[in-house]
């Protein structure tokens, strides 16, 4: 939902519910356009999310980690020197603006003075000023005298708010009243445009309420006394947006509109995430695709120069059977083949500058780089066909991925290839990502998300446990744990399912995947993350289907 005023008045008095009398102990920027507050209330931690960006502007609880900066930015620095340990007095949310500002009380050892933090939520207009006394410490974004703009923002001169729009108040019912008489076509259109502090969607959910013919006490009765039911709607089963209140059918009743907000930016932060990894690591991929492919292209050419080889070493024969004819200045002679079963003639090229014998040479040393070329470009050939095979397989689970936890370690391999590189922010230790686990009738499924949980997963069955890999395509391992018992065929149909589903060929119908014992896979020595050969198998045709994780007669239980 945009953050008009109608939300962001909700969330203010949440939070002041929530922040007031805490202490800042921590600020974080860990972007351009975004701030984190570290604030302990007497009883607990809470992480205050400020995001001043174009896209999804907001003040929210947050509770999932980001990496910090190695070095902190101007505007950070000067919040930890004046905010340190500051206490909360009041949140405040003044006249229905797009606005929430903070007044914190910070004492140092030589001074005290309450300090105003105004968080600007406007879009791409977007702020965080702090100030002293009415007059501007410093600002996440500044402007100068010289800038062509209506507002002045540096340290030193007074903070005034942005201009207000030219709407009517939603308290002011009289003029509402007049205003909504020329009111046509769509209700809700008209109510963001004339209303102040109201979004298209709030308005939206109003017409919903109340009809087409909504009047002045209906948009103040909607506004100021309506009961709030914070929730996160659905959309095709995806989170769709988050409101104040809604009477959508598909969502989800939150106890708090803090709650249903960072539930619902949690997901949307999440997939964008996700996409943005994805789409990183696949142009990294496709880059080093098309380096190999030109790579091999240019292997091709230099065999194809190659395959004359033998025609070269039969000419230096031909001369050397026929020196006797042959003298210094001939240009070509025309010498029977008697490779030729059919008696056939080959023309012979010579340099008339050059003696009989001193020609066969020549064709001789011709024949014999030839086949040095020809077996160092055809070795080339094969690597760089291995190297292709690789990126494939990098390139499935990448495909098949689910969540950023499944890229994690995809990401590593390709920093280790030197195809991205490593970021320069401080990472905690990550814990290793788990397996995709499932419970079938007692028997415990396993499958990789990369080509190095692939191997992980290999190296760590038992000799007599299952395991699986599709027949034709780059795939997941998966692995059946026995514990020496025989595998029904529902457990082996159910595994070779997630293993088909979880390769290239997800989207056909009846992929082969082969098992076999884990006794009979072998990794060849100085091959690749996630390669294997395997003797011994079977094949099974199954149906690709992700199945759910631990699912199955509450096996996890067992």
């Amino acid at each position: 939902m945009p953050q008009d005023a109608y939300t962001i008045r909700y969330v203010a008095d949440e939070l002041k519910g929530l922040l007031c009398g805490g202490k800042i102990s921590r600020v974080i920027q860990p972007a351009r356009d975004e701030l984190t507050f570290i604030i302990y209330t007497g009883k607990t931690n809470v992480k205050l999310e400020a995001r001043l960006s174009a896209q999804d502007t907001r003040l929210s609880v947050a509770s999932s980690e980001k990496p910090v900066p190695l070095s902190a930015p101007n505007f950070c620095m000067l919040l930890r020197k004046h905010l340190q340990n500051a206490e909360i007095l009041d949140i405040v949310q003044p006249d229905f603006e797009r606005i929430i500002y903070f007044d914190l009380k910070c004492v140092s050892d030589f001074s005290s003075s309450v300090m105003r933090l105004y968080f600007e939520l406007m879009g791409k207009y977007s702020n965080a000023v702090l100030c002293e006394n009415g007059i501007i410490v410093g600002a996440l974004k500044t402007t100068s005298i010289g800038e062509n703009t209506k507002r002045v923002l540096f340290g030193g001169v007074r903070y005034v708010p942005p201009e207000k729009q030219d709407k009517i108040s939603p308290d002011d019912t009289a003029e509402l009243e007049n205003v909504l008489k020329y009111a046509s076509g769509d209700a809700a259109k008209f109510i963001c445009e004339r209303v102040k502090g109201l979004s298209y969607a709030t308005a939206l959910d109003m017409v919903r309420v109340y009809g087409e013919n909504i009047t002045a006490a209906n948009i103040y009765e909607y506004v100021y006394n309506s009961v709030p039911e914070p929730c996160v709607t659905y959309l095709n089963g995806k989170a769709n947006d988050f409101k104040v209140r809604s009477d959508e059918k598909d969502k989800k009743v939150y106890k708090s509109l803090l709650e249903a907000q960072s539930a619902y930016y949690s997901y949307v932060d999440s997939n964008r995430a996700f996409a943005e990894k994805k789409s990183k690591l696949e142009n990294a991929l496709k880059s080093a695709f098309k380096k190999t492919e030109k790579r091999l292209a240019n292997i091709e050419y230099k065999l194809s120069e190659c395959k004359d080889a033998d025609v070269i070493k039969l000419k230096g024969e031909l001369i050397t059977a026929n020196i006797y004819a042959l003298q210094r200045g001939m240009k070509w002679f025309t010498a029977l083949n008697y490779y030729d079963p059919n008696g056939g003639t080959v023309k012979i090229e010579l340099d008339e500058t050059l003696s009989p014998s001193a020609n066969a040479q020549k064709y001789y040393k011709k024949y014999a780089k030839l086949k040095r070329t020809q077996i160092s470009v055809t070795a080339q050939r094969e690597e760089a066909e291995r190297k292709l095979g690789y990126l494939n397989s990098i390139y499935s689970s990448i495909r098949t991925a689910d969540d950023c936890a499944d890229l994690d370690e995809t990401e590593e391999e390709l920093e280790v290839l030197g195809l991205i590189k490593k970021t320069d922010t401080r990472r905690k230790k990550q814990t290793t990502v788990p397996f995709r686990s499932y419970n079938i009738r007692g028997f415990k499924i396993i499958a990789g998300r990369n080509n190095l949980q692939n191997e992980r997963l290999t190296k760590g069955l038992s000799p007599e446990d299952i395991w699986l890999h599709t027949q034709k395509y780059h795939s997941s391992h998966v692995g059946i744990i026995t514990n020496g018992r025989d595998v029904p065929d529902e457990v082996l149909k159910t595994a070779a399912e997630i293993c088909a589903y979880y390769s290239d060929g997800r989207k056909g119908n009846k992929i082969p995947v082969d098992y076999t014992f884990k006794k009979y896979v072998k990794k060849p020595p100085k091959s690749d993350a996630g390669f294997a050969v395997y003797t011994n198998y079977k094949t099974v045709l199954s149906e690709p289907c992700a199945h759910s994780p631990l699912a199955g007669d509450n096996d996890e239980k067992r």
